[in-house]
């Protein structure tokens, strides 16, 4: 009954891969990473710097991508979970052809997909065939595949072919759909998901303690050293590296200590490159060399002098809006140097000295205003700021904001409503639950924290005592110990 059916279940699988696939060896982890390049350049986060969310989601996308390539390559790893991603993908030339999903006004598009390979070949393609980018490029790393080139491979029919269950019954081969199927029927609840990564996160959590105390210590240390207000890290990197990166500026303080009071009373941020802030916080880049950092130090007071007139140019833009405040909100905006927002502020200030706008004096006080380089119509947060483009034509900006300025003070005071509530909310719930640490990412809202703390505080969740827990968008165990459940997580009935 059965007996031409095997000819036929590959031919499904040359509808889903290339025609060389089924003939190929399997990859290493450095041709996957290769072969991956142009996934990477279409999601990487330094190319979202105007767009702080989606940029945060791709960082950690990439994380938990990391990780299941990571475990694909040990020993056994033959039954991995399902792992559900989303990336916002950026048009480029080899994903930029018709028939698909259009991209948005920014440039971008969402994609979102679910990973239950077993190899990393078949993961690769899988990856760039669902962010519509070319495949044609993985054939040159394997040297097995059939000689024939891809375009000249036969077309597949287009209707999909699925077998009914008898056929898998009586053949044992495995049904393809199957699995995927059962992980869309049950949906990941956070109870179950505690049950299953709860014990995994207690033993990271216990091994990264010592790390975390080591952590505190050169903190400190290098805080009253230096006499620094604040370290704070851009991006979350383990502990590990965070040790090692304040070893690195210890040892740098030791041998120019003198130079290295020059950034007495600032933050200093490790991030991906060095220089000075929008805000007037220290940055240095985790690739730069000692040389790179020394030469920063030193070269603080002509910052400080350029922090000053960027305050009063903030000042005089104020006043020719009516008193409105020029703000630099870091969780909303791409990561600016001083230099590239002055520049920023300059632009804007000398459009609106050409085309004076006849704002009464202090009627926009209490209000805020940030300023950006996209070049789209001016907008109002849901925070209560005012988004403005640096090369807004200014007889609309004025209009806009003159209708806005009341939604705009309705939408601050809700604003600071808001916030009484959740700090409230993260109080009792790190009370209730002993939780060890409990934080949010800064791409999840106000609202969107307060609903989650809300039913948090109805469940019983003993897994959670002592742990630290950050609400976020997926549900991850992080290399130190670090619980990310969804803000939206689901218990019984899906919340919509």
């Amino acid at each position: 009954m059965f007996c031409h059916l095997r000819p036929v279940r590959r031919l499904c699988l040359e509808k889903i891969f290339p025609h060389w696939f089924l003939s190929s060896r399997a990859l290493s982890g450095a041709e996957a990473v290769n072969a991956l390049r142009p996934f990477y350049f279409a999601v990487h986060p330094d190319f979202f710097g105007q767009h702080p969310r989606e940029r945060e989601v791709n960082e950690n996308s990439l994380k938990r991508l990391s990780v299941y390539l990571e475990n694909l390559q040990k020993p056994g790893s033959k039954s991995l979970k399902p792992t559900q991603l989303t990336f916002y993908v950026r048009e480029t030339e080899q994903n930029s052809s018709e028939g698909q999903e259009p991209f948005s006004t920014s440039g971008f598009r969402a994609v979102k997909f679910t990973l239950h390979t077993r190899d990393l070949l078949s993961t690769v393609l899988y990856i760039l065939n669902s962010c519509s980018l070319s495949v044609e490029h993985i054939q040159s790393l394997n040297t097995n595949v059939c000689s024939q080139p891809l375009k000249e491979a036969k077309r597949m029919p287009d209707r999909p072919i699925k077998w009914d269950k008898s056929y898998y019954y009586f053949t044992g081969f495995k049904d393809p759909h199957e699995d995927l199927e059962q992980v869309s029927r049950m949906e990941t609840t956070l109870t179950s998901w505690l049950d299953n990564n709860g014990k995994s996160a207690v033993r990271k959590l216990k091994n990264s303690l010592p790390l975390r105390k080591e952590l505190d210590r050169l903190k400190d240390d290098l805080s009253n050293q230096l006499q620094l207000s604040d370290i704070r890290w851009q991006r979350g990197w383990g502990i590990a590296h965070r040790c090692s990166q304040l070893h690195s500026l210890g040892r740098l303080a030791q041998q120019n200590l003198e130079t290295l009071k020059n950034a007495k009373g600032c933050t200093i941020i490790f991030t991906d490159r060095s220089g000075m802030s929008a805000v007037g916080h220290v940055m240095l880049g985790t690739m730069d060399v000692h040389h790179h950092w020394t030469k920063l130090f030193e070269r603080l007071p002509s910052y400080f002098d350029l922090r000053r007139r960027l305050m009063l140019l903030e000042d005089q833009i104020s006043y020719l809006l009516g008193g409105i405040q020029v703000v630099y909100i870091e969780e909303l905006q791409p990561v600016l140097t001083l230099e590239e927002y002055y520049s920023l502020l300059d632009v804007f200030y000398n459009r609106l000295l050409k085309n004076r706008i006849p704002f009464h004096p202090r009627s926009l006080r209490g209000l805020k205003m940030i300023l950006n380089s996209d070049r789209y119509a001016p907008s109002l947060h849901e925070l209560g700021h005012f988004n403005i483009p640096s090369l807004c034509d200014p007889t609309k900006l004025q209009w806009f904001i003159l209708t806005k300025a009341q939604q705009a003070r309705d939408n601050m005071k809700r604003k600071e409503e808001l916030k009484v509530i959740e700090n409230e909310l993260i109080e009792a719930s790190t009370k209730k639950f002993s939780l060890g640490k409990f934080y949010k990412e800064p791409s999840v809202s106000s609202i969107q924290m307060v609903d989650c703390c809300k039913r948090l505080l109805q469940q019983s969740l003993p897994y959670l005592r002592g742990m630290h827990l950050c609400i976020s968008h997926f549900y991850s165990v992080m290399q130190d110990g670090d619980v990310c459940i969804p803000w939206n997580w689901k218990d019984g009935e899906a919340v919509k």
